[in-house]
């Protein structure tokens, strides 16, 4: 099989969560060069892949230089957000094909320049998005490829993780969510659970996400756990968030169905993805972990909480053939590993020279989100049109792919 000649931009806290419990065990990918724009981070980075890897690694603070290495064939974008396009934009120009970590667009220029850029190139454009590898995502879409939701009608999830601490000492840690939490007010990471949603309800391949409206609470979360967990940093005691504690979105689709976003992450909650799904015969609750079926389960109507967990009755009949043969396999680490699937996908379209699962098209639709909500929120909620990133070319139904990353 073809060695993959990677390049890694960003070791962060993600970035090196990829390296060191992913990528570092895949003897089909050879990391030659590794990038930060902090040269701690970089070079230990680097220290990292060589006492994990045999052969010379490139330690630089400029991702151009990666770029400019002929050798290289892939480039794995793991920096800040607002980093990602113009990073990606530069290496498919280049001619690598192009992993890019999840996060959301600034502006819906910034989409259509990825797209752009790529039916130029023809260079991979894919984005990370692990979740739409989860397990009970890939579960509860294959039982609606069965047709056992009946017709969906409307879904849901979300990004529902208290980071309060993880904001409050970003300038400590150097993460980028403290300058995007003080500065905007949006749904900035909307893919998890956008992802598997967009890919259930057959977006940009016989459907499409028509329009979009926003609301943000107030933001009050960040402030008051600052007054008790840090309040010896009196000038960031002093400075208003923008971001809203919980901001909602409301999506209208081109077949009918809506989609409800929530973003929750600066007051205390449990974790969760909020996965959610309503159709005709049945119904899916990923926060209590049970379907609802049509004739078989309205015993249970005003006593639901007995069905709590019934999930995992399910999964001997209908789990997905991926996670079947996973399972089998050997489950490995990163996110429960969904990492591990995702950069599978990625590394063996390179490898084969296909289309990636999550192509630009789904790439730029779902990073338009956050621009869009922010829009959005701004005026009031006001809904917005959503750009067609494939120039309709949505309205012609693929087959799926022939790989075992299939999400189609």
């Amino acid at each position: 099989m073809k060695t993959v000649k990677l390049g890694i931009i960003g070791l962060g806290e993600r970035g090196r969560n990829l390296l060191d419990d992913v990528i570092m065990f895949m003897d089909d990918v050879e990391i030659l060069a590794v990038c930060d724009a902090y040269e701690d981070r970089a070079l230990a980075g680097a220290e990292a892949v060589r006492a994990g890897k045999s052969g010379a690694v490139l330690c630089t603070t400029d991702y151009r230089d990666i770029l400019k290495m002929e050798e290289i064939n892939a480039i794995a974008i793991l920096s800040a957000w607002e980093s990602h396009v113009p990073i990606a934009l530069a290496a498919m120009r280049a001619g690598k094909a192009v992993a890019m970590e999840v996060g959301g667009a600034y502006s819906p220029e910034d989409c259509w320049a990825l797209v752009r850029t790529q039916e130029e190139t023809g260079a991979v454009c894919m984005m990370l998005e692990n979740c739409c590898y989860g397990r009970t995502e890939l579960m509860v879409t294959n039982m609606v490829r069965k047709g056992l939701f009946g017709e969906v009608v409307h879904c849901a999830g979300g990004y529902h993780h208290d980071l309060r601490e993880q904001i409050a000492f970003g300038a400590e840690n150097r993460h980028y969510r403290l300058r995007n939490y003080l500065n905007r007010n949006c749904d900035n990471y909307p893919t998890h659970e956008l992802g598997p949603i967009a890919k259930l309800l057959d977006i940009n391949n016989g459907n499409r996400m028509l329009t979009l409206s926003s609301f943000a609470s107030k933001a009050a979360g960040m402030q008051a756990y600052l007054a008790e967990k840090k309040p010896e940093d009196t000038a960031l005691n002093r400075t208003a968030f923008m971001q809203g504690d919980v901001v909602t979105t409301v999506i209208k689709c081109a077949r009918g169905e809506t989609i409800v976003l929530t973003l929750d992450t600066t007051l205390p909650r449990t974790y969760s993805r909020g996965f959610r799904v309503r159709g005709t015969k049945a119904a899916y609750e990923d926060e209590n972990k049970s379907f609802f079926f049509d004739g078989e389960h309205h015993e249970f109507d005003f006593k639901w909480q007995e069905q709590w967990g019934n999930a995992d009755k399910y999964r001997e009949e209908h789990e997905h053939p991926l996670w079947t043969a996973y399972n089998k396999e050997g489950v490995k680490n990163g996110h429960g590993g969904i990492d591990y699937l995702v950069l599978r996908a990625f590394f063996e379209c390179v490898q084969n020279g296909t289309e990636p699962p999550i192509d630009v098209y789904d790439t730029a639709a779902w990073m338009s989100v956050t621009a869009l909500s922010e829009d959005s929120i701004a005026q009031g909620g006001a809904p917005l049109a959503m750009p067609d990133f494939t120039g309709g070319r949505w309205l012609c139904k693929k087959p799926p792919m022939d790989t075992r990353y299939n999400l189609r």
